[in-house]
């Protein structure tokens, strides 16, 4: 058996984006009539640059509603495209290539369907519009096995800032947006609070009578 070497003090980072992006369906045929919605969900290179040396397949966890909700893609494009009218938490399960000896890594994204940004005018088209939610990442493989760390030499893949990367502008974008909705459940669910406290003094006050 081949003894495995790892480079010490040596760390190499390789950067990849995920995310989806989507299409109102526009009166467009769906498997499902009640689907508004054709989306895709993908792991790639920056610049659609070949991620394949690195990573052996992905594993896709969809919703429990759609058939074969597990979606195994063994070769790039790693990418699966469906039909929804809805928007959920998915799972992204990364599997490096063998030779790399490493865990997969996973990662979680909420489907985006929606644009949520209020238009100034009102106009109802907005919701027309096409959506893209990508968020960017880096891989680190700390101290890699000698055989990997080759591999990895012999593909480099362009690690752009994160500030030059369109789709980290989306990243921000959605980051922001999930802060609001967060903010905005927070206080709803105060504001919910506050009301049932309420409702238990007045039935409190209630029985006190009785």
């Amino acid at each position: 058996m081949a003894s495995i070497k790892r480079m010490k003090g040596i760390a190499v980072s390789r950067p990849f984006i995920y995310g989806n992006s989507a299409q109102p369906l526009h009166g467009k045929k769906a498997a499902n009539p009640e689907h508004t919605h054709r989306w895709t969900l993908s792991v790639r290179g920056i610049n659609n640059e070949d991620i394949s040396y690195f990573i052996r397949k992905v594993t896709f966890k969809l919703h429990d509603t759609y058939d074969n909700p597990t979606r195994v893609i063994e070769k790039p494009p790693f990418e699966v495209t469906e039909t929804g009218w809805g928007e959920f938490d998915l799972i992204i399960k990364i599997h490096f290539n063998p030779v790399s000896g490493e865990k997969p890594l996973t990662l979680y994204h909420h489907l985006k369907l929606h644009p949520y940004e209020e238009d100034e005018l009102g106009s109802p088209g907005l919701k027309q519009k096409p959506v893209t939610s990508y968020s960017y990442d880096e891989v680190v493989f700390n101290e890699p096995i000698d055989t990997f760390y080759a591999i990895l030499q012999e593909n480099t893949t362009s690690n752009i800032p994160l500030k030059k990367t369109p789709h980290h502008q989306f990243s921000l974008q959605a980051e922001q947006e999930e802060i609001e909705r967060l903010d905005k459940a927070l206080k709803t669910t105060a504001q919910e609070i506050v009301k049932h406290r309420e409702r238990c003094k007045r039935l409190e006050a209630e029985l006190a009578v009785k």
